[in-house]
């Protein structure tokens, strides 16, 4: 069974470590709600996000899980200050994402035309098997 996984790119950048395919990485894993997703990667894809990755808030209360990558898309939507906001915050345009396959990711993306990096969306599946004594 495959896992759709959440990765915010200011986790990655504040403390996260790089992974790519075929990694076997130890994640704290919160359910998600699919639609906090659906104006940043569409409401078809958000559909599939199961979990986020988080390393602040909550994190300390759910054991780590060990999972194992099996592809990545880094995630660039647009935003923009809705018309009418008192509080000129910007916020993910829906049906703005482009999606790129990435075998690696470090919580940086190279700049896209009209779009900003937002994070990745990770398939992995849950990794057993490991050796005793693996730290993953």
């Amino acid at each position: 069974m495959t896992l759709t996984i959440w990765v915010d790119d200011w986790q990655m950048q504040c403390c996260g470590e790089d992974f790519a395919v075929g990694d076997v990485v130890s994640w704290t894993l919160l359910e998600a709600d699919p639609a906090d997703y659906a104006d940043v990667v569409g409401e078809k894809r958000a559909s599939g996000i199961g979990f986020r990755e988080e390393h602040h808030g909550r994190a300390g209360e759910c054991a780590a899980t060990s999972v194992e990558v099996l592809s990545i898309d880094e995630v660039h939507c647009r935003y923009e200050i809705p018309a009418g906001a008192a509080d000129r915050m910007s916020l993910p345009v829906r049906d703005t994402a482009v999606l790129v396959p990435v075998d690696r990711a470090d919580g940086w993306a190279r700049s896209r035309p009209d779009v900003a990096f937002a994070g990745y969306l990770v398939t992995a599946r849950r990794a057993t098997g490991l050796p005793e004594g693996a730290v993953a």
